[in-house]
């Protein structure tokens, strides 16, 4: 059960941004704790991380810090309470004009509207990384990359930021996983669990049922509740509706469907059940959703 790409797939719903900064001076920035996942690249410089109920973290280039689901924290050029910092904007105008003591590149997906995947909020708020660059090279250039998806607006802009957040927080995860497993990700080991959402990510349109997963997999219907609220978190109807609705919402993001289509496609026989679902489930409409995605982002981003 590869929870790391659900996860990371779940995100893809919310506002992408990649983004570079430059500080200079007594500086700090607080950044407002919402719905999502982002990270932080030191490129040059050093400073203190930020946060509410841990000691500061000192940052070096090429350091990696992990927002898994938007927890408040800042970034300061010496040590300081979280609270004595003003909460900053991620806009452009943050970078300071003329010389900079330190320089980081932001990622992040905003959640306007759902939640941040369970196996994201399980995580700790903030994780600090130091990736090997020499033992893998990859990142080196993965960096590079990004630090271009943050220049100007470019054709296939999009496209390529999508991939290249995904790329980043995926290598972030794998390295934490390989040096804190088996404690730091919430496995699921229930093979009869693993079948059963296997075929809920396969086929979202299928009119599934307990009873249907509980044959599936050889179990009564009680038993098959019971271990699958166990093993995921939820019933296996709440976790159903959830999958289809974020279906709906990447659908709605990525592409020009309709509506009616897209009910289709994740299991709802009418245009209307769907969108009363939909609203349930996010509080907008698929339609406000849809226009809210294409509008530019000056907000407080969550995480980074």
């Amino acid at each position: 059960m590869d929870m790391v790409s659900q996860a990371i797939s779940s995100l893809r719903v919310g506002r992408r941004a990649i983004r570079r900064f430059r500080q200079g001076g007594s500086w700090g920035l607080r950044l407002g704790g919402q719905p999502g996942s982002g990270f932080h690249l030191v490129l040059d410089g050093s400073a203190w991380l930020i946060s509410a109920d841990a000691p500061p973290v000192a940052l070096r280039p090429g350091d990696v810090v992990l927002v898994p689901s938007g927890a408040d924290h800042g970034l300061s050029v010496t040590r300081r309470a979280l609270l004595e910092m003003p909460l900053n904007a991620m806009d452009p105008d943050l970078s300071v004009p003329g010389p900079a003591d330190f320089e980081f590149l932001c990622g992040s997906y905003r959640l306007d509207h759902g939640q941040v995947h369970p196996y994201l909020t399980g995580m700790p708020d903030l994780i600090v990384m130091s990736p090997d660059y020499e033992r893998h090279p990859e990142l080196r250039s993965l960096t590079g990359l990004l630090v271009e998806g943050a220049a100007e607006e470019q054709p296939g802009t999009e496209v390529t930021r999508s991939a290249l957040l995904d790329l980043m927080l995926v290598s972030v995860l794998r390295q934490w996983l390989r040096e804190r497993r088996p404690e730091a990700w919430p496995a699921i080991t229930d093979p009869a669990i693993i079948t059963a959402l296997d075929a809920i990510h396969d086929s979202p349109r299928t009119q599934w049922t307990v009873s249907r997963l509980g044959e599936m997999v050889g179990m009564s219907r009680t038993a098959f509740t019971r271990r699958f609220t166990s093993q995921v978190g939820k019933p296996p109807m709440t976790y159903l509706i959830a999958w289809r609705l974020n279906c709906a919402a990447r659908l709605l993001r990525e592409t020009d469907a309709s509506l009616a289509t897209i009910a289709r496609q994740v299991g709802y026989s009418t245009e209307f059940a769907f969108a009363g679902a939909f609203r349930r489930e996010y509080g907008v409409s698929p339609g406000r959703f849809r226009q809210a995605t294409g509008e530019p982002d000056q907000r407080v981003l969550s995480g980074p």
